[in-house]
């Protein structure tokens, strides 16, 4: 009878154990199936010597990958570019050194405790740039230029006591891109190099037109005299280089004015209480004689009584170069908008909206550009009622919207080209604060 039992017992062990080498025998082989990489097995190998191997393949795989990523963060630590990284709550979890340069963060370290990208940058740009990126989770691009207070390498209690600190100007270009888990990468370039050699070639331009101004004055003047004095052909003639002469006089001025705001905006701006409506409908009572001809309207939206502090001659080129450029490329018996309305209580956004072709997309990043004038198979020789008018950005002298920008800038605001999603029409869109900062 214990025998019988033992036997038994023996008997359900084995079938048990069999079982369960069954179970894990499949359990295996799942697991071989998942680290295969399609290689021909060996059919001499058990599962288990198999499982082995795949499992040593799957870690020599990792040591590779982890040398490489390695790789990947030297690079990118010693790269010319700078680079950072937040997390879905804007901690910083990465920042090379370029980046650290540019942004002066010294008081972080690659495996330290995370902080908050804002206990260590104050940028406003930035911080906006991240989280429209976030929200959009489309790539995103900002210029601006970065201000950084440093204290003294000696922080010496008198030194705090007086608040000696050295303040840093960058001109900066981010381009942001939106990573997994609401993570944010940002890449940094330095617009330094490039905005000193912007100004040195802005410089040598403008010192070409104060000499050049002198000589073509002194042209006109002969001009002037022999228009008088002659008939005929040679009248013809002396009042076409009289027309060319006043062109690239006007051309000069322009340049000159652009200069001179870029240099010292305040020198050359006055400031008043102005009314933004009364403003538009001005400037449109002064273009009106040429929107007839086209049986244009102006169709004005928004805020009845919006005052701003701005300088009204300059505000008044800004919208009649505008305004005249919709008109020019608008088709017959269609409107021009604008619109107005207030973004809070400190600024106020501004569209004008014409129905024309629009901008050329390749033509978008550019058309702010000192004397772009877009595709060459669109440029032609404009009449010259219209030269005398104003500069287009698709035929003029190239500089309307350079000076309408930069009138804007002057004022602590900012202009934006596109083209309208409804109308197809270009779209001007305009910021300006309402009051001059304290």
């Amino acid at each position: 009878m214990t025998l019988l039992a033992f036997i038994l017992g023996l008997t359900v062990g084995i079938v048990i154990c069999f079982i369960r080498q069954r179970q894990l025998n499949r359990q295996l082989q799942r697991m071989l199936n998942t680290l295969a990489d399609g290689a021909a097995e060996v059919a001499s190998l058990s599962t288990l010597s198999r499982l082995r191997r795949e499992i040593s393949r799957a870690y020599q795989h990792r040591q590779e990958l982890e040398a490489q990523i390695q790789i990947d963060e030297n690079l990118l630590e010693v790269s010319p570019v700078g680079y950072l990284q937040v997390d879905e709550e804007n901690h910083l979890i990465k920042c090379n050194q370029q980046a650290r340069q540019l942004l002066n963060v010294d008081r972080w370290q690659p495996g330290q405790q995370v902080r908050l990208l804002l206990e260590l940058v104050r940028s406003y740009e930035l911080d906006r740039l991240i989280e429209q990126t976030r929200q959009s989770q489309q790539p995103q691009m900002q210029e601006w230029v970065f201000y950084s207070t440093n204290l003294p390498d000696e922080e010496t209690t008198e030194a705090k006591n007086s608040y000696c600190t050295l303040q840093k100007s960058l001109p900066l270009k981010a381009s942001s891109l939106p990573l997994p888990q609401g993570q944010v990468g940002v890449f940094l370039e330095n617009q330094q190099s490039i905005v000193q050699l912007q100004e040195a070639r802005d410089r040598a331009f403008s010192d070409l037109t104060h000499e050049l101004r002198t000589p073509l004055t002194s042209i006109r003047l002969v001009a002037e005299a022999l228009e008088n004095r002659l008939e005929g052909i040679e009248q013809r003639w002396v009042m076409r280089m009289q027309a060319e002469v006043n062109r690239l006089i006007d051309l000069i001025q322009n340049w000159l004015d652009i200069s001179q705001l870029s240099e010292n905006p305040a020198q050359y701006l006055n400031y008043q209480l102005i009314d933004l409506r009364e403003l538009i409908f001005s400037v449109w009572q002064t273009l009106e004689p040429i929107a007839k001809q086209k049986q244009l309207t102006l169709a004005y939206t928004g805020s009845q009584t919006i005052h701003l502090e701005a300088d009204r001659t300059r505000l008044t080129q800004v919208f009649l170069n505008l305004l005249d450029n919709g008109i020019k490329h608008s088709p017959p018996q269609t409107k021009i908008q604008v619109e107005t309305k207030l973004l809070d209580t400190q600024r106020v956004e501004i569209n004008i909206i014409d129905t024309g072709n629009g901008f050329q997309e390749s033509d978008l990043p550019y058309v702010f550009d000192r004397l772009y004038r877009g595709d060459k198979s669109r440029k032609r020789p404009l009449p010259e009622s219209e030269s005398k008018r104003g500069n287009s950005w698709r035929g003029g002298s190239g500089l309307g919207l350079s000076i309408a920008q930069q009138i804007i800038i002057a004022h602590g605001g900012s202009i934006q080209a596109k083209n309208h999603p409804t109308t197809q029409g270009a779209w001007l869109q305009i910021e300006l604060p309402i009051s001059l900062e304290e």
